[in-house]
């Protein structure tokens, strides 16, 4: 079977950096600013979890915490034990605008238990987090990219998520169709042929692919390219190039689908990020 996730993953990194581990007492508020998510394990205790006063979950076991894109967070736990609490900040390669983060909820919570496969990942990970090895951090942060991966793993292959890219991935036969444009977007596709690939007749395709992810497949197409359109201008590839490289037979009808897209030309969207 297709690999669901390398495509993404080889496109649009995704890191992660530790920036604590052990109790948090009491009151604790995590600011939304910057460009970088939070991925939280919580080992123990009870904490009850707050966005913008409201209680948005309560945790009373053993819980996965994920924002992946910045969000203003409080944390309430009790001020003389608190919880165990190991806490990274994650960059989507991107921001909004990586697929991946915008396919996924802006906050979910997992009970540890419902992760399935993560026992000996968590378990190392927690074992790091409290020792004082050398390297720590470095581990640290590819264990919290692992956990991430299963998490994305997870909301696919239980059908967690009814709507968007990876509500597609998880379908058996969009799956295919979606593969294929990620691994090919240059491939001059057809709604016929993206029918083909999935093993589905035209008219079954695109109402199952825009129920599912909620677009047609060649605007979704169309989306992934500007995505990685995106990606190789920041790395200061030459508009030509990128116009090929994404499956545009000329620079102007690039920029026409880039301003359809994002309201500004290339250079200006460039311009914008410089």
């Amino acid at each position: 079977m297709t690999d669901r996730l390398a495509a993404l993953l080889d496109h649009f990194a995704i890191t992660a950096r530790v920036f604590h581990s052990g109790a948090l007492c009491g009151i604790n508020d995590l600011p939304g600013d910057g460009d970088t998510g939070q991925l939280h394990l919580i080992r123990q205790g009870a904490v009850d979890v707050l966005h913008g006063g409201v209680l948005a979950a309560r945790i009373s076991e053993p819980s996965l915490l994920l924002y992946p894109l910045p969000m203003a967070h409080r944390f309430v736990t009790d001020a003389a034990h608190g919880a165990d609490f190991a806490c990274a900040r994650l960059r989507f390669e991107g921001g909004p605008a990586n697929p991946l983060a915008a396919a996924l909820p802006p906050f979910l919570h997992l009970p540890l238990s419902a992760l399935q496969g993560a026992g000996p990942v968590l378990e190392l990970l927690f074992a790091e987090a409290s020792a004082r090895h050398c390297g720590r951090e470095a581990m640290l942060d590819r264990l919290f990219e692992v956990v991430l991966i299963q998490v994305l793993r997870q909301l696919m292959e239980a059908g967690q998520i009814q709507v968007g890219m990876l509500a597609g991935l998880a379908h058996p036969r969009l799956r295919l169709a979606l593969v294929a444009m990620h691994d090919d977007p240059a491939r001059d596709w057809s709604l016929d042929a993206l029918a083909e690939t999935a093993g589905m007749s035209r008219s079954v395709f695109a109402n199952t692919f825009r129920e599912r992810v909620g677009s047609t497949p060649l605007a979704y197409l169309q989306a992934w390219r500007i995505s990685l359109a995106q990606r190789a201008l920041r790395q200061g590839r030459s508009l030509k190039w990128v116009s090929a490289s994404v499956g545009y037979g000329s620079e102007a009808a690039f920029s026409r689908a880039f301003k359809a897209c994002n309201g500004v030309s290339p250079r200006q969207w460039l311009a914008s990020r410089e």
